[in-house]
């Protein structure tokens, strides 16, 4: 029995007088208790779908065509009223960012109550008990005394956690998940997925999937139709479309997923990096006069190497205290221990001794829209570090330089003059790889360079990285939550866990043969939620 049917949908949005084709004609339809999966890379269309199905982007930003139909009424021709009463009781929505999506005034009491006030008359008393069951029931440890709880309270893992409470209080017929799992560890990723399966045998929920990840589709999808450009190239069950997929943007989507390969380890000799007890302590100030009372140890007694030309991946999940090392490295941040470069001790250096060191260690960040200046044009933000080092000192020079170096991250030298929010987010990072390497760096520090990225585009990126430090003898330091992405980049791995270094070894021993419980917690993650 279909649940619902879509039917020639279109959306047009309406930005700054132009009109965007978002949605172009699409037709699928859901059955009672099955998972249906709407995949495609970023700008494809699948949220507008999505969105569009419960109207959520309202006339005059938006225009819908064609029809929704769930339980045999047109859910594009309903009443605002009438669809007030669909919205979040028979129909309801995950959204990607559930710290967006969170009131951050309201605490977690008020907010999955509210979801359920909405449509229902309920007692103060019986409105605690049922919010309280609804943390439990999504997993969240400690219900009742995190009812008070702010959303910056908790973890990325847990406010989604409370985004699927919120969506599944009215036990809906259909839950719309729109990219749940982006952004979060790969251990959460498979904890969430775990509790949605749960969720959907428990209720027998009808699930609409939306995400760029192919690996979660093939686990869990009954069918799935893949997107581009607005339009569904390719529809199936899922089974089918995986082992023999007709559409070349399906083929091109499915040959991009990194694959979990072991490098060959190399000789590592000319140690670029080595620290001995790094440490790095937060205080946690308490009380009117703000007395420390305390440490958070971020990074605890580290000690790891990295070899001239080696790419060394540091895995481990949020928290766990990668970027604090990176960044203890870099001597962006206040540590304590060694830290020697190219065999000489940079801890005790000063701010005016450390300018000339600058110029031979560069960081990659994990967000390119956040890091570039919006302000500036591309040339200026490449070109940036040779003003700064007084390198190139006429314009012509300058300009010869950062075209070369825009091509060596594949990108037209003729877009110089073009602004960061002109380009994707594939784009923006190959600007932040040009930014780094113009100085021709000895070491480059890559914090999550990839995670924000669609599957095709990560996949190149990585390619890319591989390319440039071949071609320039580059040394990578590479953080990721990701043993499988770690493992297709780094020849040594160093897992963290609470700011401790728990195992190490090359690629092989580590994915293959590891010997603590945490990476065997992270790989078992890993395999999961591979194809």
């Amino acid at each position: 029995m279909e649940i619902l049917k879509v039917d020639n949908l279109t959306v047009d949005f309406f930005v700054q007088k132009k009109v965007i084709n978002a949605v172009k004609g699409i037709d699928f339809d859901i059955k009672k208790g099955q998972i249906f999966a709407l995949v495609g890379e970023s700008g494809a269309g699948k949220s507008a779908a999505a969105h569009a199905i419960l109207k959520l982007i309202n006339p005059p930003l938006a225009r819908y065509g064609g029809k929704v139909y769930y339980n045999g009424n047109d859910l594009l021709k309903l009443s605002s009223d009438k669809l007030q009463k669909i919205r979040g009781n028979r129909i309801s929505m995950i959204f990607q960012e559930p710290m967006t999506s969170l009131n951050p005034l309201h605490t977690i009491e008020k907010q999955v109550g509210e979801s359920i006030t909405v449509h229902n008359k309920i007692m103060p008393e019986e409105l605690r008990r049922r919010v309280i069951d609804l943390l439990k029931l999504v997993r969240i440890s400690s219900a009742e005394s995190r009812l008070g709880a702010y959303p910056h309270q908790l973890s990325g893992g847990e406010r989604q956690r409370v985004m699927i409470a919120m969506a599944i209080a009215n036990r809906p017929d259909l839950l719309i998940a729109d990219e749940p799992t982006t952004a979060l560890d790969v251990t959460i990723q498979a904890a969430i997925i775990d509790l949605l399966m749960d969720l959907k045998r428990q209720f027998d929920l009808s699930l609409l999937l939306i995400t760029h990840d192919l690996t979660i589709v093939k686990h869990v999808a009954d069918c799935m139709a893949v997107m581009k450009d607005g339009k569904i190239v390719e529809r199936g069950k899922t089974e089918s479309v995986f082992s023999n997929p007709q559409h070349s943007y399906t083929k091109y989507l499915m040959s991009s997923i990194i694959k979990p390969v072991v490098l060959k380890p190399i000789e590592r000799k000319n140690l670029v990096i080595t620290t001995k007890g790094l440490k790095v302590y937060y205080p946690i100030y308490k009380g009117v006069f703000r007395k420390i009372k305390g440490y958070v140890r971020a990074v605890d007694d580290v000690n790891l190497e990295i070899a001239e030309g080696e790419t060394v991946g540091l895995v481990g999940e949020s928290g766990s205290g990668k970027t604090s090392t990176a960044f203890a490295i870099l001597r962006l941040i206040k540590s304590s221990g060694s830290i020697r470069f190219l065999g000489k001790e940079i801890q005790g250096l000063s701010f005016s001794e450390l300018r000339n060191l600058r110029r031979e260690m560069q960081v990659i960040f994990q967000d390119p829209f956040g890091s570039l200046n919006p302000r500036m044009t591309i040339e200026q933000i490449v070109a940036e570090g040779l003003r700064a080092h007084n390198l190139y000192t006429t314009q012509e020079e300058r300009e010869k330089i950062v075209g070369k170096v825009l091509e060596d991250v594949e990108l037209d030298p003729s877009l110089k003059d073009r602004y960061p929010h002109e380009f994707s987010g594939g784009q923006r990072q190959r600007i932040s790889i040009a930014r780094a390497i113009i100085l021709r760096p000895r070491f480059i520090v890559l914090d999550e360079p990839t995670s924000s990225l669609d599957v095709s585009i990560q996949a190149r990126i990585i390619e890319l990285l591989k390319e440039l430090q071949k071609k320039y003898n580059l040394t990578y330091l590479f953080i990721s939550h990701d043993l499988k992405l770690i493992s297709s980049i780094s020849h040594w791995i160093y897992v963290m866990y609470r700011g401790k270094i728990v195992e190490s070894g090359n690629s092989d021993e580590v994915f293959n043969h590891p010997k603590d419980e945490y990476t065997k917690k992270l790989i078992e993650s890993s395999r999961l939620m591979n194809v």
